[in-house]
């Protein structure tokens, strides 16, 4: 059966395309930027019926069903209360729920907090094994993957 999939952030489509393209069922897109879903609606409008895309604010949105799979693919690194969030995601979650996770790194550290926090004046978040660790710790399995600059996890219901 084809999995349907909820994209928390997921901005211009560019993950949907890749999924409906590969056989997803419903994709749904929430994102607060409004340019960001007009790209998204330019890039997945062939896919018809299959795409909703919602421009609101993902913890107060009304969203219909369970989702096989729930993105947060660069999200979490604006997200302030990450709890409520990962909350939110297991309750719409019927499978898996994919999330990245940035960490803090000599390299890319400084530069992101020069660059986001005082330039563009948008705070940004780090994460570590453990944080993320008691983040899922509700769900049946986690699989944690450690990157060059963050974490992907794979936490299933």
């Amino acid at each position: 059966m084809a999995p349907s999939v909820l994209d928390v952030g997921g901005g211009s489509g560019r993950v949907g395309e890749f999924l409906l393209e590969n056989g997803a069922s419903r994709y749904v897109d929430v994102d607060l930027s409004d340019t960001m879903l007009g790209l998204a609606r330019e890039r997945l409008e062939r896919f018809g019926d299959k795409v909703e895309l919602v421009q609101d604010d993902f913890l107060t949105t009304p969203i219909e069903g369970r989702f096989d799979v729930v993105l947060g693919l660069g999200y979490f690194d604006y997200i302030e209360d990450a709890d409520s969030h990962v909350r939110r995601m297991a309750e719409l979650c019927s499978g898996s729920v994919v999330a990245s996770f940035p960490r803090w790194t000599w390299t890319k550290g400084p530069i992101r907090k020069v660059r986001y926090e005082v330039i563009n004046r948008c705070p940004i978040f780090d994460y570590d094994e453990p944080e993320l660790r008691r983040l899922f710790d509700g769900f049946s399995a986690l699989e944690l993957r450690r990157g060059p600059s963050g974490f992907l996890v794979r936490a299933d219901r």
